[in-house]
């Protein structure tokens, strides 16, 4: 995009060539045909500056009447663009998306020896551009099968707000304040921590929504939903009713919806790019946009955009790194994998083992050498560098054996690939390291297996592991000491997992991970808008108690009640205890109440009268 100066430098330029020309006038002496001559000078300099571009123009410092008129050139050039048609339009907008593509690429960043960025950016540093799935299909397909012919609609649409997470859809009903707010809460060490807040006409419709989830039916939360559009918990929850129902893009859209809630609730100060602020799961106001988040980057990763999927999970993780409540560290490797971003799979083993042991979770253990060996294969890279990603892909894939040795017969019967004889007939990967592993352990290899057996069917990757696993058999059957220490922390360590391990699984619907969870997290009714809630919630404000208590009721009562809904025998009467008296009273009421109730049931009974016979006598045509 060519730097243009401004009217008032061109006017300035203008009167210094003025001055300039009266001074050589007054110096004079000079003849008509030397002015004649300087003209078309002047006139031709003109020209040859025309053809030759504005990167010429930059180069030339000294002002002349040619570079005066320059501005003016320009000005009538960009309303002769401007007139043209528009398809010069769009491939002007496309010549900017792919500029700013070029200059936000990654890969243009300046990489030392060790194959690390050397990026003052942060880790989780998210941005913007990789948050919309529709750039990452124009890679993938071209800006005109993803776009089609959407540009021209775009001019004509009503105006809608424009958001970072998702696009908002003229088929959305008209969006208008819903009662959720942002706060920012303090700032500390430079993190600033913030959280959602609901108010009272919010917090009404929260309480009618619990009332329509205890219901069991569905309908409930689309009245719901139809009084109030944009409440994120009743969109979580018939989003799960749309994907059991395998309507996967209603459950996807109404998602959307709710992200683009909470986006326009957001903070002014509240950045999703900085990696520098933060929310509270424990707070259940803050809980559906952790969930809304992670539902969606799932949709992304099963409609083909893992590289958005991945910029999402970085955006969970850097709200809450410490506590990481979906335990979504469990899921970004894959989606780095998936996304071929070896280098920042790598970077963050680097960055965060030393304090985190990522090496002590299985899907880092055998993803990070993955990266490694994927890395050592690119031409591109130096042969240096190739080098040492190919030794540190063979230690870390023996360590990732020697800890988790029941990692890999599951993952070969995935692949439907046979191991040989040797392998088969040992005992160090045989059946007994699956029965012999905790429980907790199961769940996680089972995890592994299950979502990233697909990335280990390669043969190349197949040929690379083989002579490795034949290797740390060699070290097993040598006694080495890390075999023994490695036994040693699988007994000691892994004995039960915690409630983040288990809310991830649960979301992630994994069937080998869930068949292996424990029986106090699948006997508890786990609702979709808020799966496992934290014991150590920081709760805000309560649902008001039932006036109804229906374990107290006799037999009789409970009879009308299926007869008449709305009946209640205790009303809105509060048993304080104090006196005899007050209890007589409240009885007699109940009474009434129940006679009340009687003489209303008799009343709009209907007795259906028997059918007449409008010819008594018959017709005497039948005997």
């Amino acid at each position: 995009i060519p730097a243009e100066e401004s009217e008032d430098e061109a006017l300035a330029r203008e009167e210094r060539v003025d001055t300039r020309l009266s001074e050589r006038d007054t110096a004079g002496g000079s003849q008509e045909g030397s002015k004649d001559s300087s003209k078309e000078g002047a006139v031709a300099e003109e020209t040859d500056g025309d053809g030759q571009g504005e990167g010429q123009e930059a180069e030339q410092p000294d002002p002349t009447p040619a570079s005066s008129n320059k501005p003016r050139k320009k000005k009538k050039k960009r309303k002769t663009k401007k007139n043209s048609g528009e398809p010069v339009e769009d491939n002007d907008l496309e010549d900017i998306d792919s500029l700013l593509e070029r200059i936000e690429d990654p890969r243009l960043a300046p990489q030392s020896q060790g194959g690390t960025i050397t990026d003052s950016r942060p880790l989780l540093y998210v941005e913007h551009r990789n948050l919309n799935p529709e750039n990452e299909l124009k890679r993938y397909f071209g800006a005109r099968a993803v776009l089609g012919d959407q540009r021209p609609r775009q001019r004509q649409r009503q105006y809608v707000r424009s958001m970072w997470l998702t696009a908002p859809k003229n088929t959305w009903p008209r969006y208008s304040k819903t009662g959720i707010t942002m706060q920012l809460l303090d700032t500390r060490r430079g993190v600033q921590h913030f959280t959602f807040e609901h108010h009272r006409e919010y917090q009404q419709v929260q309480f009618k929504f619990l009332d329509a989830v205890e219901s069991m039916d569905p309908n409930n939360i689309v009245l719901l939903l139809q009084m109030n559009p944009y409440h994120v918990d009743s969109l979580l929850q018939l989003s799960d009713v749309c994907r059991m129902q395998e309507d996967q893009e209603m459950a996807r859209d109404l998602i959307e919806r709710a992200l683009y809630s909470l986006e326009c609730a957001f903070h002014p100060v509240f950045s999703l790019t900085s990696g520098s602020c933060r929310l509270d799961y424990r707070r259940p106001e803050n809980r559906a946009f952790f969930l809304a988040l992670f539902k969606h980057l799932m949709f992304l990763e099963k409609r083909g955009c893992p590289r958005t999927a991945l910029e999402f999970c970085k955006l969970i993780l850097s709200l809450d790194p410490e506590n990481d409540p979906l335990c979504v560290l469990l899921l970004i490797d894959f989606l780095s994998l998936r996304a071929r971003e070896y280098t920042f799979l790598t970077r963050l083993f680097q960055e965060w083992e030393s304090h985190r042991n990522l090496s002590q979770l299985p899907n880092f253990a055998f993803s990070v050498p993955l990266a490694y060996f994927f890395l050592s294969q690119q031409e591109e890279r130096p042969e240096l560098e190739r080098s040492q990603a190919r030794e540190r892909a063979a230690r870390l894939i023996q360590l990732a054996l020697i800890m988790f040795p029941s990692v890999l017969m599951p993952l070969l019967d995935h692949c439907s690939v046979q191991p040989d004889a040797r392998v088969t007939s040992h005992p160090f990967f045989g059946l007994n390291a699956q029965i012999s592993q905790s429980p907790a352990l199961n769940q996680l290899t089972s995890l592994y297996v299950g979502r990233t057996h697909a990335l280990w069917k390669d043969p190349a990757v197949m040929a690379w592991l083989e002579p490795h696993v034949h290797e740390v058999l060699r070290m097993v059957d040598a006694r080495d000491a890390l075999v023994q220490e490695a036994e040693h922390k699988r007994k000691i360590r892994y004995q039960s997992a915690p409630r983040n391990i288990y809310r991830h699984i649960i979301l992630s619907e994994m069937k080998e991970a869930t068949a292996a969870l424990p029986l106090e997290v699948t006997s508890q009714p786990v609702m979709g808008f808020d799966p496992l809630p934290p014991l150590d919630s920081i709760v805000s404000y309560t649902r008001p108690e039932r006036t109804s208590h229906p374990s107290n009721e006799s037999t009789l009562s409970l009879f009308f009640r299926s007869l008449l809904p709305n009946f209640n025998l205790q009303g809105d009467i509060r048993h304080d205890g104090d006196d005899e008296a007050g209890a007589a009273q409240d009885l007699n009421q109940g009474v009434n109440r129940l006679m009340a109730a009687m003489r209303d049931m008799l009343a709009n009974i209907q007795f259906q009268e028997p059918p007449r016979d409008d010819n008594p006598e018959g017709d005497g045509d039948w005997d």
